[in-house]
């Protein structure tokens, strides 16, 4: 199983709890090409092809343009991307974990580490801007699900 950079001077792990089946969590988090429309901090995404291992996908946030390649899929359950933008190398982790054996709730954890030159510089900067796009991201997926 891929994870993220133990090591890395940047690690932000968030969990929330989102009341929607996973099926509905996983539909929007791999339809990487929806991705502006319901989260505000992406401005592009383009995946050609399905959400699959190996596979790349470009995205800008932030005014950064950024190539993720797709390190792990486990469907319904986990997904691993990563790759360096910036002089950062990132590594970012998709958790979803049904709370009861029903349609829902789900609760989402995404853990994400930065290493690199930049990161070393501002390591604490680097961690709550992390930290912010994350809560953010999350929220905008609680946001989405919910109302589908």
């Amino acid at each position: 199983m891929k994870d993220i950079d133990r090591s890395a001077p940047v690690i932000v792990e968030l969990t929330t709890t989102i009341d929607a089946a996973p099926e509905t969590l996983w539909a929007l988090h791999t339809d990487v090409n929806a991705w502006p429309v319901w989260n505000a901090g992406i401005d592009k995404a383009h995946l050609p092809g399905d959400f699959a291992e190996g596979r790349v996908f470009d995205w800008e946030t932030a005014g950064l343009s950024i190539s993720s390649t797709i390190m792990e899929v486990r469907p319904l359950r986990r997904t691993v991307w990563g790759g360096p933008a910036h002089g950062i190398e990132g590594v970012h982790v998709w958790i979803f974990e049904p709370t009861t054996d029903g349609g829902g709730p789900t609760a989402v954890t995404t853990l994400e580490s930065w290493a690199g030159a930049p990161v070393e510089a501002d390591p604490e900067g680097m961690r709550a801007a992390l930290e912010r796009s994350l809560l953010a991201w999350l929220e905008a997926l609680k946001t989405a699900a919910e109302r589908s």
